[in-house]
């Protein structure tokens, strides 16, 4: 069963093809710089080669239509026509209250992403233009929507509330609802798999560190909290954006340097973080870089990021009594080694014995990186939330 999976964004759209259920990546590309005079879809042909088409892409409905015609094309192609596509699957960022598991798309499930565009204003418009461009260019086939939200409405009560006036908060919808559920649900049930555990019966930490980044921890098969809250700017700090900080800190610097609620937004999304803190980029490949040529703000910047995770992993340890398996992912928690050292040292109190030579060069592999004397299994487990709306939507269709 081919199954394409379309992430639709502001200004980009990522597609994969898999063959189902083995899971086989048949064609894998983006569109980028969606909307502006320079756009451009970079492909991977089954070689291995990379390819770049140069195309104006004012709209989701044109990047959609390339993707469609690069897929049967003579040269990129890997199927000769779309009738071989039998369902699409698409990420949607935000579902509210509303949505606890994936579904199918209806008429009624999208006036309900509608109804929550005012929680994720920039994906969610974009997540529904890309089912607006399928229908139109392939009209009747059937799509299921996937929710980066839906993992943590287990959540309970009392983890999901802010201490706010109640009322105002339920007459806003303000409470924290999590990002990367599928990216943590598919890697806590991998690392099960691979340690040969019960999904249902185990104390999970999952570190889904990159430019964005956030822990979850899933107890017994179910998620019990996460570092992201209703924004994805609560919790660890990010690339650009600054994770925890005393509310009062922006009120403060919203008088002193003049700025509105637009101004303040911008400053904790897209100016703080790794960038703010280091002055040099928020590429952690460059702040490494840094640090090697000694630039004490990019140690510091380095620092306080590793600190961070170590932190909510603690706080996740003591919320559940224990944990059973820790599990890295993301783009740096899949390449990072340093990272995920400096976030494991000095932890044997809690279980954890770190292989540091295992750890050491390893990237991107699935791995147990703890010393096999460990009470907590240590492991890196590359994310594939693709395969894992792919899986969904081929469950959600045979049923």
């Amino acid at each position: 069963m081919k199954i394409l999976v379309l992430n639709c964004g502001s200004s980009s759209v990522k597609y994969k093809l898999l063959e189902m259920p083995q899971g086989d990546v048949l064609a894998q590309g983006a569109v980028e710089k969606l909307g502006l005079p320079d756009s451009f879809l970079k492909l991977t042909l089954p070689n291995g080669e990379k390819v770049v088409i140069e195309k104006e892409m004012p709209e989701h409905t044109v990047a959609v239509e390339l993707i469609l015609s690069a897929l049967t094309d003579e040269k990129t192609g890997c199927i000769k026509s779309y009738n071989e596509i039998e369902a699409v699957g698409h990420r949607l960022v935000h579902g509210g209250e509303k949505f606890s598991n994936s579904v199918e798309i209806t008429p009624e499930v999208i006036a309900k992403v509608e109804e929550c565009i005012p929680l994720a204003p920039l994906h969610n418009p974009a997540n529904l233009k890309g089912i607006a461009a399928i229908e139109k260019l392939l009209p009747g086939i059937r799509q299921v929507g996937v929710f980066d939200t839906a993992f943590f409405q287990t959540m309970p009560e009392h983890v999901y509330r802010y201490a706010l006036p109640y009322d105002m908060c339920n007459k806003h919808g303000v409470r924290r609802y999590g990002f990367h559920g599928t990216s943590h649900r598919y890697v806590s049930a991998r690392a099960c798999e691979i340690l040969g555990l019960d999904y249902n019966k185990t104390r999970i930490i999952t570190a889904h560190i990159g430019n964005g980044a956030s822990i979850a921890a899933t107890m017994n098969g179910k998620a019990l909290d996460v570092s992201l809250g209703m924004t994805p700017v609560e919790g660890l700090m990010m690339g650009t954006r600054s994770g925890d900080v005393d509310p009062g800190v922006l009120t403060f610097l919203m008088e002193a340097e003049n700025l509105d609620a637009a101004g303040i937004s911008e400053l904790i999304n897209k100016k703080s973080g790794v960038l703010g803190v280091s002055g040099i980029s928020s590429d952690m490949r460059e702040i490494e870089d840094g640090i090697k040529h000694g630039n004490e703000r990019a140690i510091l910047a380095m620092t306080m990021y590793d600190y961070r995770i170590k932190k909510y992993v603690g706080a996740y340890a003591a919320a559940m009594g224990g944990v059973d398996v820790l599990v890295f992912t993301g783009g740096v928690g899949e390449n990072q080694f340093s990272t995920r050292e400096k976030v494991c040292s000095n932890m044997e109190f809690m279980g954890i014995v770190f292989d540091p030579a295992v750890n050491n060069g390893m990237r991107g592999k699935e791995m147990v990186i703890s010393k096999p004397e460990s009470k907590v299994k240590v492991i890196v487990v590359p994310t594939d939330e693709e395969y894992m709306i792919a899986s969904d939507t081929m469950t959600i269709l045979a049923k």
